[in-house]
């Protein structure tokens, strides 16, 4: 599944709303921490797109069939057209922008970004836990990497999600 994306902060609702109607086939219910944690993340990586390249982009996502619902990835990708490296960067608590990257870290499991001809793919998964396991044998153990050792953030549990605050 795709959404073409055209460089424009409208883009970015635009983008959530269209993740959200595909999670309905996936198994995966509107309410559940995994859905509201994939609409964050489309939200900033597309948000990155928008705002930084000035370039259109393409929102891919793959999603588990309703019958593979209880340990699937998630997969999340936003390609576009600018060559520039997506680079975290630790803001102090005044600052308006630049946590899009530092909250990728903290809420999936893994991301990166390669180059991709022109441009680049920015891309990140999310393990959905099995909810018959306990939250902290399933993903206790999930944070970022380096964030709150650069940033100087604490990172919290939510049903059964590791959250990093920066």
């Amino acid at each position: 599944m795709q959404l073409e994306i055209r460089p424009d902060p409208a883009e970015v609702g635009r983008a959530r709303r269209w993740a959200r109607s595909r999670l309905a086939g996936s198994g995966i219910e509107d309410d559940e921490p995994l859905a509201e944690t994939l609409i964050l993340l489309v939200s900033e990586l597309v948000t990155n797109a928008v705002v930084h390249t000035g370039c259109p982009a393409v929102l891919r996502l793959s999603l588990p069939g309703s019958t593979a619902a209880e340990s699937a990835t998630v997969r999340l990708e936003v390609a576009d057209r600018s060559d520039r490296a997506p680079l975290p960067r630790c803001v102090d608590g005044e600052s308006a922008g630049g946590r899009g990257l530092a909250l990728v870290d903290g809420l999936a499991d893994r991301w990166g970004w390669t180059a991709e001809g022109a441009g680049k793919r920015i891309w990140c998964e999310l393990d959905r836990c099995s909810p018959s396991r306990s939250a902290s044998a399933a993903c206790g153990g999930r944070v970022g990497r380096g964030g709150s050792a650069e940033c100087g953030g604490g990172t919290a549990a939510y049903d059964g999600l590791a959250y990093e605050a920066v």
